[in-house]
């Protein structure tokens, strides 16, 4: 018997979007965030569609994570600012011994900085489950995360279904490549050829930063 055709969508992106996504924690109503890269141009409309109350979940971390990137911040601001002093300072280093320390200094602030925002990035402090805005589709799911200079990042899945399993650390689940469906959807999916954007990252204005873009193409397996 022939294997059955498939639709495959092919996705890329152009811009900075960062395919943020969610970790399960302990239990099946409690979710993390997790990551990725990907972007472009909008072509879908940023629904306001409100959820319910039960719908929404707020990471139980998410205050914390606020606080260890102010608190870096201010590390790193002091140290940049106290290293000049070094070179003011009477001592009996020589200037070689006192560049390498303020070097060493503000290098280490900076790279403790850069990490806390890699790790965190991606957290999820708002997660909502939104209703399809039309009938017979499906769910919406919107995440809003912080960047490192404590900045919303609202991304809004539009296609449940691209959401995969990731290698990276710190994370569970990305948004994939490439998707195979059968053939019994091609109703719901955009004509061969066309482009249809699975995800989208706004900042606190609406303004669109970045989407994960597919397109169709028909394929037989072997």
């Amino acid at each position: 018997m022939s294997p059955l055709p498939v639709l495959r969508l092919g996705c890329r992106h152009f811009t900075a979007f960062h395919r943020s996504l969610l970790r399960p924690c302990s239990a099946a109503t409690r979710w993390r965030a997790l990551s990725t890269a990907a972007s472009t141009a909008s072509q879908k409309s940023f629904s306001t569609t409100e959820p319910s109350e039960q719908h929404v979940y707020h990471g139980p971390l998410s205050n914390t994570f606020r606080r260890l990137k102010l608190f870096s911040w201010t590390t790193l601001g002091l140290t940049s600012t106290i290293s000049p002093f070094m070179f003011v300072i009477e001592s009996n280093l020589p200037a070689s011994a006192r560049l390498s320390l303020a070097t060493i200094a503000v290098t280490t602030s900076a790279a403790s900085t850069a990490i806390v925002g890699w790790v965190t990035h991606p957290y999820v402090t708002t997660l909502r489950r939104l209703e399809p805005p039309n009938p017979g589709g499906v769910p919406e799911i919107e995440m809003t995360t912080y960047s490192l200079a404590l900045k919303p990042r609202i991304t809004r899945v539009y296609d449940p279904d691209f959401i995969i399993d990731t290698s990276r650390p710190f994370a569970k689940w990305e948004l994939a490549k490439s998707v195979a469906l059968p053939v019994e959807r091609r109703p719901t999916i955009p004509v061969t050829g066309s482009e249809e954007t699975v995800a989208e990252t706004m900042d606190s204005n609406g303004e669109v930063i970045g989407s994960w873009v597919c397109s169709e193409t028909f394929q037989c397996p072997p």
